[in-house]
């Protein structure tokens, strides 16, 4: 017979392991992310020694042949892109997954679900050519020429939106039974509880969506570069023709040498920067609001 006291012995083992292998893979994902960053500085430095940081923002275009390395054009349409979709997603996308959880009968919710998760399996390649072949003649006949930075926009909002409503929706799913029954015995209604309890409670969980939204926006390249034209230009409305950040690496890196190699690299270390001033933007706006709640 097996005594009490080696079951906890064998148990605390089985912790320790389970805590070093936590830590060890932590250590990993850590280590990776910056390796990822110091190759990326590594292979930058030779632009910013030869070039200087300052020349990306202040130079007169984007030609490298001709040694001009503007990157301020693509950085906007990037960022034009990447904020007219999460505009358009990020609310739609919440109020999908409360309308999958909490209004639609569970039959319809189940496929609803599955729908939103066919589409967020979807290669990136395929939204694009849709909207090549679909979205860019509309938009053209609408305002020419069609390939712009609207067509960006509305492409990037159907890949990001399947990943922010699965998201919210496994947040809402993770809200204690116990606040709804307290909601409900309070007699709040199915509004005014998903919108004083629920939405409150799934806060950091409709945060994360939202981040993963951006960054895959960020670094969305092969459907970006078939719809938007690739014109490198500073978009002054929605139906002008744009070049993002991934999109150049994508063209140009093929055939890039020198100066000019390296110049792509620094692209890649400024969308690595957006994303981190984004996450700790987001970050900054959640604790705000979880103190102004505690208040």
């Amino acid at each position: 017979m097996i005594s009490s006291s080696n079951t906890i012995s064998f148990h605390s083992q089985t912790d320790r392991l389970l805590l070093w292998g936590l830590r060890l893979l932590s250590l990993m994902a850590g280590g990776i992310l910056l390796l990822v960053v110091a190759f990326l500085i590594l292979e930058s430095w030779p632009a910013f020694q030869d070039i200087g940081p300052a020349r990306f923002f202040t130079d007169q275009d984007w030609y490298p042949t001709e040694r001009l390395y503007l990157l301020t054009p693509m950085l906007w349409g990037t960022l034009w892109a990447t904020l007219g979709s999460i505009v358009l997603a990020a609310p739609l996308g919440i109020l999908s997954a409360i309308f999958c959880h909490y209004y639609a009968p569970p039959l319809l919710a189940t496929w609803y679900r599955r729908l939103i998760e066919l589409l967020a399996g979807i290669p990136s390649v395929v939204y694009g050519f849709w909207g090549l072949v679909v979205l860019v003649p509309v938009i053209g006949q609408l305002h020419p020429p069609g390939p712009s930075l609207l067509a960006g926009i509305l492409v990037l909002f159907l890949m990001i939106l399947p990943t922010i409503m699965l998201v919210a929706h496994a947040s809402f799913a993770k809200v204690p039974l116990s606040y709804i029954h307290s909601a409900m015995a309070l007699g709040l209604g199915r509004w005014a509880m998903i919108r004083n309890v629920l939405l409150p409670t799934a806060r950091a969980g409709l945060f994360t969506g939202i981040l993963l939204g951006i960054a895959r926006a960020l670094g969305e390249t092969m459907a970006i570069l078939m719809v938007c034209g690739n014109v490198v230009q500073t978009p002054s409305n929605l139906f002008d023709p744009i070049r993002t950040l991934t999109a150049n690496i994508a063209l140009e890196m093929a055939y890039a040498l020198g100066d000019h190699r390296s110049a792509l690299f620094v692209s890649g270390l400024l969308l690595m920067g957006m994303v981190v001033v984004f996450v700790v933007m987001a970050e900054g706006l959640q604790y705000r609001k979880l103190d102004d709640t505690a208040r």
